[in-house]
């Protein structure tokens, strides 16, 4: 099994995900630490999201831990672009 043959997230992988409180929908590339760039939407592996988006698929809904307080995401899509 390849990463293109995987719908769930990895590391690579472009996420949408819609944050269920405010509906609005981000995207974001799951890469490595060195890569990572929030003006470019590439987000570290190691981030509180990415760790919590791994391993899910298309419709699976995450919580996740900011300062703010819990944050619910549903992901809309994971594009091996």
């Amino acid at each position: 099994v390849t990463a293109t043959d995987s719908q769930s997230a990895v590391i690579g992988v472009t996420v949408a995900i819609l944050n269920l409180e405010t509906d609005e929908t981000l995207r974001y590339q799951i890469v490595g630490e060195d890569e990572a760039s929030v003006k470019e939407n590439r987000i570290s592996i190691t981030s509180p999201l990415a760790r919590s988006l791994i391993g899910k698929e298309e419709g699976d809904v995450v919580v996740v831990r900011t300062p703010g307080g819990d944050a619910e995401y549903e992901i809309v899509s994971v594009l091996h672009i």
